[in-house]
């Protein structure tokens, strides 16, 4: 379902045989199953949409049905009317999501919100999205209609990769889509991009590498990079990377966390996918950049996670500052050993002494 509230609509703008029928109970529950004739298809789709919100729920259910059941002359004659309310045109796309000629003429209409376009563009086929993308004056209005196309799995990544650098050209700012930064600097610097394939090849390479890890379990690691598996995301151009970071599964980002491109790494921890056990391993993980693990340890949410603290301060490419505001929140215990470790830079060591220091001093 999309953002757009779907409200009541004003009777009077409904044709007149439309608000005769919602003139009594017994004529609404007729109309609700559609045993009333209403001349024009906008009338009986925005009739069929007032009756699908009516407090009785037998009209309600009764209304809904017949929509969902409308013959195809009926939808062709009213979801093209470009003077059909955006509300009843965002329950039509709901209830014909899996009609492609019944949501092409919800996507090709210009009535159509922008909220239930970025909802199509989220759950679309790979067609669908196409046609979608093809309004780039709408894109540029609402661009949380590129970032449901970003993160839709059937999506072409020839079409991503257009309306994303369409985005990036243009100056906005997609929401939304956690690595949008990382996404910017890759499309703004087109050295980075890799080598410019032919939108068919761009497509097959993406959806091999996001299929070849399909199956693999969620608390899997891989093993060395020459692996089948692991090369055919290496091959990856940059900005394939990204998306896959942001799409796969977590032995995709537990390959791509690890990707020499601190861009594309930052983009693994970024992926709304990322589980609370994979940051407890990559909190500890001393061959990430920096950048990374830096990020671990900006997030409070993921801080307030006991054994994160712990193996962000023991590591050794974490921050000294950062390292340094979580050292105070550690156990007694794990401080004094951080106070022995040759392991973490000599500043960190030398604040676990002070700190151990002082409590022993406090007790005497």
């Amino acid at each position: 379902m999309s953002a757009l509230a779907r409200t009541l609509l004003d009777p009077t703008r409904l044709g007149p045989d439309a608000q005769k029928a919602l003139a009594s109970a017994q004529s609404k529950m007729m109309a609700a199953r559609g045993l009333l004739p209403i001349a024009r298809p906008r009338d009986l789709l925005a009739l069929l949409y007032q009756l699908s919100l009516d407090p009785d729920q037998k009209v309600a259910s009764a209304a809904s049905g017949s929509a969902a059941g409308l013959p195809d002359p009926v939808l062709r004659g009213g979801l093209g009317d470009p003077a059909l309310d955006p509300r009843v045109l965002d329950l039509f796309a709901d209830l014909m999501a899996s009609a492609p000629v019944a949501t092409e003429l919800v996507i090709g209409n210009p009535a159509t919100a922008d909220e239930t376009m970025a909802a199509i563009a989220g759950r679309g086929s790979a067609a669908e999205v196409d046609l979608i993308a093809t309004n780039e004056t709408r894109l540029l209005r609402a661009p949380t209609i590129i970032a449901a196309m970003y993160q839709n799995r059937s999506a072409r990544m020839s079409t991503v990769d257009r309306v994303v650098e369409l985005a990036v050209r243009n100056g906005v700012k997609v929401p939304g889509i956690p690595a949008w930064e990382e996404i910017q600097k890759i499309y703004a610097a087109p050295g980075e991009r890799g080598g410019e394939l032919a939108p068919a090849q761009a497509d097959a390479q993406f959806a091999r590498a996001a299929g070849v890890n399909a199956s693999k379990a969620a608390d899997a690691e891989p093993g060395t990079p020459t692996e089948p598996e692991s090369k055919e995301i290496w091959a990856l151009p940059a900005p394939m990377k990204i998306r896959l970071a942001t799409l796969g599964n977590a032995f995709d980002r537990a390959i791509l966390i690890r990707d020499p491109k601190k861009i594309v790494a930052m983009a693994a921890i970024k992926s709304p996918g990322m589980t609370d056990p994979e940051v407890m391993r990559y909190a500890g993980m001393s061959t990430l950049a920096e950048e990374v693990i830096g990020y671990i340890a900006n997030q409070r949410e993921w801080t307030k996670m006991y054994s994160v603290r712990l193996s962000l301060v023991n590591n050794p490419k974490c921050p000294v500052g950062l390292a340094m505001r979580l050292l105070p929140h550690l156990r007694e215990k794990d401080q004094d050993n951080l106070a022995r470790s040759k392991g973490i830079p000599s500043a960190l060591a030398a604040q676990a002494r002070k700190l151990m220091m002082q409590r022993q001093t406090g007790r005497k």
